[in-house]
């Protein structure tokens, strides 16, 4: 299996925005230009989830559609090209850090509830997936899809032209379902159908408030459970999430009584929340003993 010579656990990076907003990243600026226009600033991030303990690493490419990329002067493969070089250069050959070409909803709504054709979407997808393996990516993650029609035409058109294995994650609300009304249990049909590597949760919620999707999810498969909750919510003034690094680690404990097995974190959450996240895993793992 692909995550056989990983301990116990694998841990994920976290958030990508947050920290560009620290480069100097501004509201309404695309996060992914900044492989081209800041590669030393995506490097750096890439560098200190690594040092903070990340083992899989995430691609500064979440929107790197080409409708999002529209009028930028940036292709998707210059992008995603330049997006998988800092992520090499950040894992300086270190084997055992994977890089994932990072996915996310291209932003448009899919009939029939909005005008996007599956079609339509399924070539974005495809774009983005044929540039990433080129680029040398070693996994591709779909994360925070609410739409499962948009979720099975991203697996699809990973599966259809790559060999990259895919983790695929959804972003479900406290009500169990997502904000499009899928549910776990055939967001874990479609997932297995279509042959993931690995399934879970990201987004939305901070961690104790998705435990429950968490165990239905659980329940229902053997592939490896991936959580990835928010940091809370921002404070509307600073802009600062309320769930703290040490909090967000002990939030995260009880997920390791339910299978969890890749974790990290998402929306405002740092390299300090990973350090934090692993050091709480590892104590756990030894108590156990």
């Amino acid at each position: 299996m692909i995550f056989d010579s990983y301990g116990k656990y694998i841990f994920y990076d976290g958030a990508m925005g947050t920290m560009l907003q620290k480069f100097g990243l501004k509201p309404g600026d695309k996060p992914d230009l900044m492989n081209i226009t800041a590669p030393e600033a995506v490097e750096s991030i890439h560098k200190m989830y690594i040092e903070a303990g990340s083992d899989i690493i995430c691609t500064n490419t979440f929107g790197s559609n080409a409708l999002n990329l529209k009028d930028t002067g940036c292709t998707v493969e210059q992008i995603i090209t330049a997006a998988v070089k800092n992520a090499k250069n950040a894992a300086n050959n270190r084997n055992a850090i994977k890089i994932a070409l990072d996915i996310g909803p291209t932003g448009q709504l899919l009939e029939p509830v909005g005008e996007l054709e599956f079609e339509q979407a399924f070539d974005l997808f495809k774009e983005m997936a044929i540039a990433g393996e080129r680029a040398g990516a070693d996994f591709v993650a779909i994360e925070t899809m609410s739409d499962i029609e948009e979720l099975k035409a991203a697996m699809t058109a990973v599966k259809d032209n790559t060999k990259l294995p895919i983790l695929a994650t959804m972003t479900f609300e406290k009500s169990g379902y997502t904000f499009m009304g899928c549910t776990p249990e055939k967001f874990v049909e479609t997932a297995e159908k279509i042959g993931a590597a690995a399934i879970g949760l990201n987004c939305s919620l901070e961690p104790h408030q998705m435990i429950d999707t968490a165990k239905r999810i659980a329940a229902l498969t053997k592939l490896p459970l991936i959580i990835k909750p928010n940091a809370g919510l921002p404070d509307a003034v600073s802009g600062d999430y309320k769930t703290g690094a040490e909090e967000f680690a002990a939030q995260m404990l009880p997920y390791a009584d339910i299978g969890a097995r890749i974790i990290g974190g998402c929306c405002g959450t740092t390299p300090e929340y990973i350090k934090a996240l692993k050091a709480a895993f590892i104590r756990h793992c030894e108590e156990s003993k």
